[in-house]
């Protein structure tokens, strides 16, 4: 099978509007199976030491003193956040239905998810696993579950297995345009590379669903540029698997050693474990960071960088304080 996977995504997004073009079909039988599978899904709990794929470009100290039993954050979020979240996941509920009801109803489509040995679809908690991993003398598990393994059927009746990875995106019709979005986010990729290795999966789907709309009514050239769904294709190789594992090799190195890494603040507005990582910094890494924080006051980094930089330094010397 000749394979260009990034043909295979735009063929995927193809499928897609098919289905959304036509007049909305009803499925009771479908919805039925699912709630039927989600009522008595497997339970599968994380081994430790654990990484999350979702942690796969995480601040390294945040790992680490999650390994560590920190306590996590509990603090109120703004309530349109909360709404943020859940809008996401649900999101990715709808396309996962949406993939099973193309199987069912929509003549020609080559996509389907592949099922687990009890016939479930191979996503959520029903493809939950945790991976043993050995690489640099370190001995790790990966733990988690996928937005969906998916059989592509092309026209000679092969089947190329490739991973399906859900992302929203809420703010702006134009953040899924063709003039901003060139490429799928680093971190969903290194996410996919780890499934790619829970799953002995090569090939990766990304799918950015939008939920904000440019209009109701719009002209084929406006849908063309600003579309609501974009897909990026890509094959994962040996590289990219071990550069991530070396990641976490490493961090597993210093939980073992009870040397934790440095923190990265570029990586702070959706670290969890903000305070536990606050408190166990030492006076000489916290005058480290200090320092680090000044000169990129001074740096031709862009405002908001500048911003979100000094915000972090400010929480960690209040919550130092504050302890």
């Amino acid at each position: 099978m000749t394979i260009n996977i990034n043909e295979i995504a735009q063929e995927f997004t193809k499928e897609l509007d098919r289905w959304y073009s036509l007049p909305e079909q009803y499925d009771n039988e479908l919805d039925r199976q699912i709630h039927e599978w989600y009522a008595n899904p497997p339970n599968v709990w994380p081994k430790r030491p654990y990484f999350s794929p979702s942690s796969s470009k995480a601040c390294p100290r945040e790992l680490y003193v999650k390994a560590k039993r920190a306590k996590k954050d509990s603090f109120p979020s703004q309530p349109h956040q909360g709404r943020w979240r859940e809008i996401g996941t649900s999101i990715g509920d709808l396309m996962q239905r949406t993939v099973l009801a193309m199987e069912r109803n929509l003549p020609g489509c080559p996509f389907r998810f592949e099922r687990t040995p009890d016939n479930r679809p191979m996503f959520e908690d029903f493809a939950k696993k945790n991976k043993q991993v050995e690489h640099n003398g370190q001995s790790f598990y990966l733990y988690g579950t996928t937005d969906g393994i998916m059989q592509y059927v092309n026209a000679d009746g092969e089947i190329l297995r490739v991973g399906l990875e859900i992302k929203s995106k809420q703010t702006t019709p134009a953040r899924t345009s063709l003039h901003s979005m060139r490429e799928a986010e680093e971190g969903h990729r290194k996410q996919c590379v780890a499934y790619s290795i829970m799953y002995d999966v090569d090939y990766f789907i990304i799918l950015y669903v939008n939920g904000a709309k440019k209009s109701w009514v719009m002209t084929e050239d406006e849908y063309a540029a600003t579309p609501d769904i974009r897909a990026f294709g890509f094959e994962i190789t040996d590289t990219d698997r071990a550069e991530l594992l070396d990641n976490f090799a490493e961090i597993t190195r210093c939980i073992n050693a009870e040397t934790p890494p440095s923190i990265d603040l570029s990586r702070w507005t959706f670290n969890n474990f903000k305070t536990a990582c606050a408190e166990s910094l030492s006076d000489e890494e916290y005058l480290t960071l200090k320092a680090q924080v000044r000169r990129m006051m001074r740096s031709s980094l862009p405002d908001w960088k500048k911003q979100n930089f000094y915000e972090a330094f400010e929480f960690i010397k209040e919550a130092r304080e504050a302890e």
